[in-house]
């Protein structure tokens, strides 16, 4: 188990970096270029354990992948031509590669079944087996297919209207991925709308997906042309390092190439909301997704309430958010965010037990928090619970802590960001 100390800046954050590649673009570039027809190539790919474990479960499948200098390529041969594994596909710590891939394996003449490490056997998978089974795919698992192990035969799948009871871009992504493969159309309504790379890189691949408000519909039956991918940096990534300069004094970050997609901007009207010195430059497209330069400055920050439909466009960032509004005046309130409570940990009671122990001024409800701010931190033991989220946000509170905050367990980091110690030293 690995663990690092990070202690207190004095001089700030300051300098240039550029994040790793996004990791919800990288993998669904991965599963559609692996189910189109032609050779993808993908350029800033995120060669985290999530990403990789999707090239490790698609090449199982029976798909040509390969990485040629920066970039991988993926030869594929459409989702016809996928083959049965013949061993168990193995998802490690991705949440989106199980449930995407079941939405791909689901239409398919042939059976799988997938696992995941400890952490994914607790994580709820019938919001996605249930509308699954909903389009005729036989779907099995623990607890009736609740839980992992699953198992999947493919059969004739049927279009159906799931109108999902969370804003899950997960949920909503792999029905679109068994819709392909069915018959008649399928549409998906939430509550919210949430993340639309899927809707976009269909698109790029050669897909007509319509939207309407919160809902999206897909007729079956299209394949997908092979195509190349510039994956923008992560923004989830980049919330971190964000939140580092808006809550260490005397600091000046800018991130370049980060993506803006408008469903995954929430940490940008957080900080706006809260009064940071924030400046977005060079705005631009990479194929379908809007990428642009971010510049933070430290400044005094005022808190806010984080709430309704807000919540999916920020959802991952909130460890982050937690941190920061420990430095912001007043009473910070984020809610309507139960999701947290089934992502790699229950990332509320984590996040508050960690934060309190720190001696930041914070409790836990029932769908959120409440922050109390500002409120000066101090040193002590910590852990990333096996969460990178969790293992970035305690990072950042070293860097104001009176005392030293030594992270157990920050191996977990490399999920999403392999190198984020070493772009932390680089801009001290």
């Amino acid at each position: 188990m690995d663990r690092v100390t990070v202690n207190k800046v004095t001089n700030g954050l300051n300098g240039t970096i550029s994040v790793p590649g996004d990791k919800s673009i990288s993998h669904r570039a991965v599963m559609f270029a692996s189910i189109a027809n032609g050779q993808s190539e993908i350029t800033g790919f995120l060669k985290g354990e999530d990403c990789l474990s999707t090239i490790s479960c698609m090449k199982q499948l029976g798909v040509t992948i390969r990485e040629e200098d920066d970039k991988i390529i993926v030869v594929g041969k459409g989702v016809k031509q996928l083959k049965e594994p013949n061993t168990i596909l193995d998802v490690g710590n991705s949440g989106t590669t199980i449930r995407l891939l079941s939405g791909i394996l689901a239409s398919l003449p042939f059976s799988s079944v997938l696992i995941g490490d400890d952490s994914i056997a607790k994580r709820p998978m019938a919001r996605v087996t249930g509308p699954l089974k909903m389009m005729n795919a036989t779907v099995d698992g623990r607890e009736n297919g609740r839980f992992t192990p699953l198992f999947i035969r493919g059969g004739q799948l049927q279009g159906v209207h799931y109108v999902s009871p969370i804003a899950s871009a997960q949920v909503k992504s792999s029905i679109l991925l068994a819709a392909l493969n069915a018959k008649g159309t399928t549409t998906v309504t939430e509550p919210h709308r949430s993340r639309d790379h899927t809707e976009r890189m269909l698109k790029t691949f050669g897909v007509s997906v319509e939207v309407d408000g919160e809902s999206v519909s897909l007729k079956g039956g299209q394949a997908l042309t092979a195509a190349n991918i510039a994956v923008p940096g992560d923004i989830s990534s980049a919330a971190f390092l964000l939140v580092a300069a808006a809550i260490v004094n005397k600091s000046e970050v800018t991130i370049t190439n980060v993506g803006i997609n408008p469903t995954r901007t929430g940490i940008l009207d957080v900080l706006e909301n809260m009064g940071a010195d924030i400046r977005i430059t060079d705005e631009r497209f990479y194929g379908e997704e809007p990428v642009a330069n971010i510049t933070i400055k430290y400044t005094q920050l005022n808190a806010t309430t984080i709430a309704g439909e807000i919540i999916p466009r920020l959802i991952d960032e909130i460890p982050a958010i937690a941190v920061l509004a420990t430095q912001a005046n007043g009473v910070t309130v984020i809610k309507d965010a139960e999701e947290l409570k089934v992502k790699e940990t229950n990332r509320i009671d984590t996040m508050v037990h960690q934060l309190k122990s720190l001696g930041a001024n914070i409790e836990a409800t029932s769908d959120g928090m409440k922050i109390i701010g500002p409120t000066p931190l101090r040193g002590g033991n910590v852990e990333s619970y096996g969460d990178h989220r969790i293992g970035m946000a305690m990072a950042l509170c070293g860097l104001i802590s009176d005392g030293d905050v030594k992270i157990e367990n920050t191996e977990a980091i490399a999920v999403s960001y392999p190198n984020f110690f070493e772009h932390l030293n680089e801009l001290k």
